[in-house]
């Protein structure tokens, strides 16, 4: 992400936003475990994408990626609002507490972390977000309790991904963010030297 402006940018805000994702990254892994177990489920269940955005290349600038990134974030959102709407319908009462406690916090994380990110967004020049329908999707209701139970899992997991995806694109940015200033001074330094 080099000679992408970032200018305008807090330097804390990167690193802020990073921490939040880190932190989504370690909750979602959490409630992965436990759903897993309460469910039955093994390590490595198959399915596609749920999340209809392709993942930031590194041919886009810092307004392309944090797009691509919020965009992503809001439909794994989107799609976890979903996810508690149905289980609400579906879970026994004695179910609930620890895995509603820890998705409750998994999703309020989400929602700090795509505030950050809209921050971000926009102290780089970025368009007011428009985030792309999740129409087309297999976000279409579950029918049966095991095509439920994979689907949740699989939004567990498009969390995890984009928070993965998070971590790296927005330490990227507090890196250039930190760098910028650095070339600036060497640049005042260099010309008072002449």
């Amino acid at each position: 992400m080099s000679g992408i402006r970032t200018r305008g940018m807090s330097r804390t805000t990167p690193a802020r936003a990073a921490d939040l994702a880190a932190q989504l990254q370690n909750e979602c892994s959490s409630l992965l475990k436990l759903y897993r177990k309460k469910e039955n489920l093994p390590e490595n269940v198959a399915g596609g994408s749920l999340v209809s955005v392709s993942p930031p290349s590194s041919q886009l600038d810092t307004r392309g990626k944090l797009w691509s990134l919020h965009s992503a974030l809001e439909q794994c959102h989107s799609l976890l609002e979903s996810v508690i709407t149905k289980e609400e319908q579906e879970l026994a009462e004695e179910e609930k507490e620890e895995y509603e406690n820890k998705r409750k916090m998994l999703k309020d994380r989400l929602s700090y972390l795509l505030v950050s990110i809209g921050e971000l967004l926009r102290a780089a020049g970025g368009p007011a977000i428009l985030t792309p329908s999740l129409s087309g999707s297999e976000s279409d209701n579950p029918t049966t309790a095991f095509e439920l139970k994979l689907w949740v899992y699989r939004i567990f997991m498009e969390v995890k991904y984009w928070s993965e995806m998070a971590i790296t694109i927005l330490q990227e940015l507090q890196s250039d963010t930190v760098k910028e200033p650095l070339r600036r001074s060497k640049r005042s330094t260099r010309s008072t030297l002449r």
